[in-house]
C-alpha cells in the first residue's frame, strides 16, 4: 500500500512538474512574441517617419481603386489593404497602423500586420464604422503591460497626465487630423449596467449625438473641460480595463484639426 502511495505522489509530481514547464513556456513565448512583434512595430513606424514629404509631387506608384494615399503611408497599404490608417500620441508608445475588415471584424484582434498570428493585434476599426462619413470612429486595441498597444491609455486615468497629453493625432490614408479629448471613462462591456458606447456609430439625430456625449461625461473619471456638438466628428478608443470583469477602458476625441 505504501508503495503504491508513493507511486501516485511521484505521478503527481511529476505531473504539476510538467504542467509548471508548460505554463513556464507559455508565458516565456508570450513575452517573446510581444517583444518580436514590438520591434516590428517600430520598424513600421521607422518606415513612417523616414518617408520624405513629398506633397505635391506626382507619384506613378500604383495604389488600388485609385486613392490619393499620402506619401508616408502608401508603401504599407500596398503591403496590407486592411490599413486604414495611423494613430499616435505624443509622449506615449501609441504609434500604430490602423486596420479594419469589415467581413472579418475581429481579424486584427489575433494577428499582426503581416496577418500571422499574434497576441498583440493591431488597432482596428469596429466592422460599421465608415472613415469618410461617420459621427464615431471605435477603435480597439490589446491592454499590453509596459505601455504596449492600447495599454497606454491607462496612463489616462490620471488628470495630471491627461493635461500633458490632450490630443491624439488620427490620420485616414488621405488626410491627417488631430482631435482633442472630450472624456476618459471606465465601464463594462456585454451588460446592461454597463455603458454600450460601440453602438454609437452614426448620430440619428443632434438629440442622438448630444446623448452620446453628455453619456461619455456621466461616466467621465474627471472634467476635461471639453464637449463635442452636433457634427463634430469623433473617435473612440477602447481597450481591456482589468478592475472589473469585461471592464474597459475608453478614451472619447473630437476632430480639431
Amino acid at each position: 500500500m505504501k508503495k503504491y502511495k508513493m507511486q501516485i505522489c511521484v505521478a503527481a509530481a511529476v505531473l504539476l512538474f510538467a504542467a509548471a514547464v508548460f505554463c513556464g513556456f507559455q508565458v516565456y513565448h508570450h513575452y517573446a512574441q510581444v517583444d518580436e512583434q514590438t520591434e516590428a512595430f517600430e520598424q513600421i513606424a521607422e518606415l513612417v517617419e523616414q518617408t520624405p514629404d513629398t506633397e505635391g509631387v506626382p507619384d506613378d506608384t500604383p495604389v488600388s481603386e485609385g486613392e490619393d494615399v499620402l506619401a508616408k503611408y502608401k508603401e504599407l497599404y500596398l503591403q496590407n489593404e486592411d490599413m486604414v490608417g495611423w494613430i499616435s500620441i505624443a509622449g506615449t508608445t501609441v504609434n500604430y497602423p490602423v486596420m479594419q475588415t469589415p467581413n472579418d471584424p475581429n481579424f486584427y484582434l489575433k494577428h499582426n500586420f503581416e496577418k500571422a498570428y499574434s497576441d498583440l493585434g493591431v488597432p482596428y476599426i469596429q466592422e460599421d464604422c465608415d472613415l469618410a462619413a461617420s459621427d464615431n470612429l471605435i477603435i480597439y486595441g490589446h491592454h499590453i503591460k509596459g505601455q504596449k498597444m492600447f495599454g497606454a491609455l491607462e496612463s489616462y486615468k490620471d488628470k495630471d497626465f491627461y493635461e500633458e497629453h490632450k490630443s491624439i493625432q488620427f490620420d485616414t490614408l488621405t488626410e491627417q487630423a488631430e482631435y482633442e479629448i472630450v472624456a476618459v471613462f471606465k465601464t463594462v462591456a456585454y451588460s446592461s449596467e454597463g455603458f454600450r458606447y460601440y453602438d454609437f456609430v452614426d448620430a440619428e439625430d443632434e438629440k442622438a449625438f448630444d446623448e452620446y456625449v453628455s453619456k461619455c461625461k456621466e461616466f467621465a473619471l474627471y472634467d476635461t473641460g471639453v464637449t463635442a456638438e452636433y457634427g463634430d466628428k469623433l473617435i473612440t478608443l477602447s481597450t481591456c480595463e482589468y478592475s472589473a470583469q469585461n471592464g474597459r477602458l475608453v478614451v472619447v476625441a473630437k476632430k480639431i484639426a
